[in-house]
């Protein structure tokens, strides 16, 4: 999630990312995406394993900021919301 394009940036997980999106949004998802307005969904893998994802979002957490970047960039380069495609 971010609040622009380069902006800052919350990876998180979900067994449920539209309604957990669709939280953020309206600012009842986590306190830091309310406190920066967090509400734009750029990159979303999904996993069949909920083991895995959590092992993939500690991985992510502990990356540089650039790192991240370039993920969202090499998948998502204009960093548009993908709220609708996921619905």
């Amino acid at each position: 999630m971010t609040n622009k394009p380069g902006g800052v940036l919350y990876v998180g997980v979900t067994a449920d990312l539209v309604a957990r999106v669709d939280q953020h949004r309206r600012g009842v998802g986590s306190a830091f995406c309310r406190k920066y307005g967090l509400k734009t969904l750029v990159l979303a893998e999904p996993h069949d394993d909920i083991s895995l994802a959590i092992s993939r979002e500690k991985a992510l957490k502990a990356w540089q900021r650039a790192w991240k970047v370039r993920l969202i960039e090499e998948m998502n380069p204009d960093w548009r919301d993908l709220r609708e495609i996921i619905a």
